[in-house]
């Protein structure tokens, strides 16, 4: 399935192992997280360059996460021990240190294939992410290539503005939305109104 298609839809369910934030091995279910939030993110390989920087953002931003009822999940096609080795390296090393999310190990590539992000080539995964809401449907997906990191600023502004909508229904988040910014009424006077107002 492409990561396009997804959106709208119920995540692609999996079970697999994952090395969990106090350093033990445990088993990650995606649909057991009901209720809250995920932000599941695939990176290609652990011991690499662009990913320790993406994985160590997450987790500088793991409390504003968690203060909007959001988890954080990390994947990639490495095994539970790569991860492991990785988290007890240290950061000036080319380690991650203490990360505080699960990392999920996806060897059989079955995850990162469901969500459309398996890039044959290199046989990794791409810098996908998807914002799975409450109830297990996905609402937003992104894929960067390879060198190309991702903002992780711009998930949290995400997770703002889909909490925002299921909030206000009767309003959508318009072009470069930040919470506490006026949103715009899902009508076409409500349109009118908030382009006569901030569109110069």
């Amino acid at each position: 399935m492409s990561v396009c298609t997804l959106v709208t839809k119920e995540a692609p369910d999996f079970t697999a192992d994952a090395v969990l934030p106090d350093n033990e091995f445990g088993t990650i279910k995606l649909s057991s997280y009901r209720g809250k939030n995920v932000v599941l993110f695939f990176y290609p390989l652990d011991f690499t360059f662009v990913c320790p920087s993406e994985i160590l953002a997450f987790n500088k931003r793991l409390a504003d996460f968690k203060a909007k009822n959001t988890e954080v999940i990390g994947v990639s096609v490495d095994s539970k021990f790569t991860h492991l080795a990785w988290k007890k390296t240290a950061v000036e090393d080319g380690g991650i240190g203490d990360i505080q999310y699960p990392l999920v190990a996806d060897l059989k590539k079955e995850i990162a294939s469901s969500y459309g992000v398996l890039f044959e080539a290199a046989g990794v995964a791409l810098r996908g992410l998807f914002l799975i809401d409450t109830k297990g449907i996905v609402r937003h997906a992104v894929i960067n290539d390879l060198p190309l990191g991702r903002s992780v600023s711009e998930a949290l502004r995400m997770v703002d503005a889909l909490q925002f909508v299921e909030t206000h229904g009767d309003q959508v988040c318009p072009a470069n939305w930040q919470e506490g910014d006026e949103a715009m009424k899902a009508s076409a006077a409500g349109v009118a109104e908030y382009l006569a107002k901030h569109a110069k």
